[in-house]
Order: structure tokens, then C-alpha cells, then sequence
């Protein structure tokens, strides 16, 4: 069996797992594994526009039967796992949205009719749908006064059960309180949470609790904050 296996990994071409790579130095491999992650997420926004267009042309056309071939495929594609093997296609945390904008207000309410709605794939799906609202917003409208909130609710469906993707998750709830200073207060907190306990980032998450000291008022919040530092620093109040 585990022949079969590095026969397949090698057919498929990843001899990487069988032989170590000789790359010339870290950097050079960083930079390898950056370009060719961004081009895994370059290719699976290229194929599902692809399809979007190709849906459009059917449905506009009356082919009925292929418009709905497409559907499927289009649905099939959004219930696949799609790991997250980087995160540079997050914005950085030094948007300022303060800009009440129809039209990304428009795309907030719609992005909510579909968050955590539905029952297993349809709920899958729905959460997908909500994901691409979202980053539409915050792409369009990095000026706008709900990129925050959209933040936030981008870090709710990284966590959830459609994705499990805690670094994802993470970084938008970071991004979420550093977009905004008030709001949904609890950010920080959530980050600072799944650095701590999924993602076992110590350094990351003492940041991150000590942010939550900064600037958070909720008393449970800060006394929990406070006890997990304390643990994590092995200092003593």
C-alpha cells in the first residue's frame, strides 16, 4: 500500500514528499512557495469567473440543460475544500473606513441573507456565497464603513464549520478590530483565542491578549485576557 501511494504522489508529479527539495536557500523557497500559492488562488478565481460567464451566456441564450450543468459545477467547485496555504491576499491593517457608501451597504445586506443560513450543503454553499459578498466589499470599497463588520463576519466563516481555516479566521478578526476601533468589541478577543488554543502561535496570542487589555471593556473579557497572560508569560499579578 505505501507503494502504491508514492507511486501515485510521483505520477501526479509531487516527488517533493519522496525526495527533499535542493532549493538554494529559505528565501528562494519562500519565494517559490509564494508564487505558486498565488497562482493555485489566481487559477480558482480565473475558473470560477469562467464558469459565472459561461453560465450567463447559457441562461441568456435559453440552453437550459447546459445552463444547469454549469450550475452544478459551479456548486460542486464551492463545496470543495479550498485550503488557504498563505494569507497575502489580506488586505493590511491600515484601512479606514469611515465612508457610509450605498452601495457597499447593498452588498452587506446581501451577504447577510445568506450567512449561516440553509441546512448541509445548501448551508455549505450559502456560506460561500456570503464569503464571496464579503471580499467583494472590502475590494471594492476599502473606503466604506462596513469593512469592518465584514471583517468580522469573514473571521465568523473562516471558523466555522464550512471552512476550519483558524489562521484565516484569525487575521480577519484582527483585521476587524484594526479597521475600526469600536464595533464588534470582541474581535480581538476571538483572535487572540484561536492563536492561542487552535493555532498554538504562543507569541502571537500573548499579542493579542495584551491588545485585549488595551482596549476591551468588557469586564469577562479582560479578567479572561488578564488569567490566559499570565499563563502564557508565567508572571504573576
Amino acid at each position: 500500500m505505501k507503494r502504491i501511494a508514492t507511486i501515485l504522489i510521483a505520477g501526479a508529479g509531487l516527488t517533493a514528499f519522496a525526495e527533499p527539495p535542493k532549493a538554494n536557500s529559505v528565501k528562494e523557497h519562500e519565494g517559490n512557495e509564494s508564487v505558486a500559492a498565488k497562482g493555485v488562488t489566481d487559477a480558482r478565481k480565473a475558473y470560477q469567473d469562467s464558469l459565472h460567464r459561461l453560465y450567463e451566456i447559457y441562461v441568456h441564450n435559453g440552453e437550459k440543460e447546459k445552463a444547469r450543468w454549469v450550475e452544478e459545477e459551479i456548486k460542486g467547485f464551492h463545496l470543495s475544500v479550498k485550503p488557504a496555504y498563505r494569507l497575502d491576499d489580506v488586505p493590511g491593517p491600515k484601512l479606514d473606513g469611515k465612508e457610509n457608501i450605498k452601495e457597499a451597504n447593498e452588498i452587506f445586506r446581501q451577504a447577510m441573507l445568506y450567512k449561516d443560513r440553509g441546512f448541509g450543503s445548501e448551508y455549505t454553499l450559502n456560506q460561500h456565497r456570503a464569503e464571496i459578498l464579503y471580499l467583494e466589499l472590502i475590494e471594492k470599497y476599502p473606503n466604506s464603513d462596513k469593512i469592518s463588520d465584514a471583517a468580522y463576519d469573514l473571521g465568523s466563516l473562516y471558523e466555522g464549520r464550512a471552512y476550519k481555516q483558524y489562521a484565516r479566521a484569525a487575521v480577519f478578526y484582527e483585521r476587524s478590530s484594526q479597521w475600526r476601533k469600536s464595533g464588534r468589541t470582541d474581535a480581538r478577543m476571538r483572535a487572540a483565542k484561536l492563536y492561542d488554543k487552535q493555532l498554538n502561535e504562543r507569541s502571537k496570542a500573548i499579542e493579542m491578549y495584551r491588545d485585549v487589555v488595551a482596549h476591551d471593556t468588557d469586564v469577562e473579557r479582560l479578567k479572561e485576557a488578564e488569567r490566559r497572560l499570565a499563563e502564557l508569560t508565567g508572571s504573576k499579578k
